[in-house]
């Protein structure tokens, strides 16, 4: 694998413990959490845990952290190393697939977060251009791939699909917003809309029969969500209980938006809430769990 070396004892440690906690949980999927600008390591720690902890503990969930600064005035400094982290979190991905006994790699990826996590699919996308989808699933082990207010360009992310990038998941969801006030301000900085922002203008044909093409990647507007407003409306995967308990049930059950009831008329591109979402996924998961 090019740029990857054989750990050390750290790493041969750690792989022990992912490995003896994948054995106690009898599920041998991995988690990975990614998170955005402006926070101390904690953060993502508390993250991580919460949502681990709502999946039922199953697997072994990790809180990848990255070198950002808790200051609104470093941000573009953070987004820079969000782009140099980006090799080392490919390199970590596949530490995880050779080191482990791990069978499914599932990542969230939140905010600046999805750079490091766009960036990496990439990367290994171009590494493995000569190799057939079922090759790829068995060499980088990736299920889901979730990005939360996903703070990069929708041209940026459009380019790593160009280069390959949704052959490596099994399943790319993007959760995005109209309501996010956050990206609406970092969209100004860059004057290129953010790949969390819901688009307000018709898609190109072009890009239109991409999506159609690519059933695999679910692009979900969480505007009318119950409570995916609050506060400035992008931490809205812990603030909007249908968010969240989507976020959680894609994560446990691995299963489609469709399957979640979510609702997408025929003719359109997007999944969205229905006003009885709750009701929808509590009979799913009633059937799904009947004791």
């Amino acid at each position: 694998v090019p740029g990857y070396t054989v750990p050390d004892e750290g790493g041969k440690k750690f792989a022990e413990v992912v490995n003896q906690r994948l054995a106690a949980s009898g599920v041998k999927d991995v988690y990975v959490y990614i998170h955005g600008f402006r926070v101390v390591f904690d953060i993502p720690v508390l993250v991580a845990s919460e949502l681990w902890h709502f999946i039922g503990y199953r697997g072994a969930f990790i809180a990848y952290t990255w070198p950002s600064t808790p200051s609104v005035f470093a941000y573009l400094s953070d987004l820079e190393a969000a782009v140099i982290m980006a090799r080392k979190f490919r390199l970590f991905l596949t530490y995880l697939a050779e080191e482990t006994q791990v069978e499914k790699i599932h990542i969230v990826g939140f905010s600046a977060g999805s750079r490091l996590v766009v960036r990496a699919l990439s990367q290994l996308a171009l590494l493995n251009g000569d190799a057939t989808e079922e090759e790829i699933r068995q060499h980088v082990r990736i299920g889901n791939v979730i990005i939360v207010g996903g703070d990069i360009s929708q041209e940026e992310f459009g380019a790593a699909m160009a280069d390959g990038m949704l052959r490596i998941p099994e399943r790319t969801t993007i959760y995005a917003s109209s309501a996010d006030r956050a990206l609406v301000w970092a969209s100004r900085i860059f004057r290129r809309k953010r790949l969390g922002q819901m688009w307000e203008e018709e898609l190109p044909p072009r890009t239109a029969d991409f999506l159609q093409a690519n059933p695999s990647l679910e692009v979900i507007d969480v505007t009318e969500a119950a409570g995916s407003t609050t506060g400035n409306g992008h931490a809205y995967f812990r603030k909007s209980p249908w968010v969240s308990s989507d976020l959680l049930t894609l994560l446990a059950y691995d299963i489609g938006a469709a399957e979640r009831g979510l609702k997408k008329e025929a003719n359109q591109l997007v999944w969205t809430f229905p006003p009885d979402f709750i009701e929808r996924l509590r009979k799913l998961l009633t059937e799904m769990n009947p004791d």
